[in-house]
């Protein structure tokens, strides 16, 4: 069943902050506690990461924008955006690291590495937690559920 537009639109918006902001929290933790770069190439540069991480999120965004509207299940929207988020990020790191090597087949080797071991899995296993949220947040809306209200905002007679 189809979600408001309007509704879903704002959901995936905050879904998308809500993933960035679980991306850099688990890349800084796991980099903390294993005492590794997230990117220890020193060939790529500093904007490869970044732009990986900002290509994912803006597929997942769009991903979830769409979906959201036509309601599509939360396991399968969750599974989708896992794939498009990975594949994205291939994509995004090729063309990063090539800009910054000049090589395409080192930049595949390396996307595909990235994205497959490590950090770079971090990327679409956030996307689809978030994924999975997303869409139990709208169908909950779909259902009558009213955000929380502050004590100050309830009627007297609830």
């Amino acid at each position: 069943m189809p979600s408001n537009p309007t509704s879903a639109w704002a959901v995936a918006g905050f879904a998308a902050a809500l993933d960035v902001a679980l991306i850099v929290a688990a890349f800084g933790f796991v980099s903390l506690l294993a005492d590794l770069e997230p990117i220890a190439d020193p060939a790529a540069g500093r904007l490869v990461g970044p732009i990986t991480i900002g290509a994912a999120v803006g597929a997942l965004l769009l991903l979830l924008g769409a979906a959201l509207t036509r309601g599509m299940r939360a396991w399968s929207l969750a599974g989708l955006a896992f794939i498009a988020t990975w594949a994205t990020g291939v994509v995004a790191a090729t063309i990063a690291y090539a800009a910054s090597t000049g090589t395409i087949l080192a930049a595949f080797l390396f996307a595909l590495s990235f994205m497959s071991v490590g950090f770079g899995l971090i990327v679409p296993l956030a996307s689809a937690l978030v994924a999975l949220l997303a869409a139990v947040t709208v169908r909950a809306e779909e259902g009558g559920v009213e955000r929380p209200k502050w004590p100050w905002e309830r009627d007297d007679d609830e």
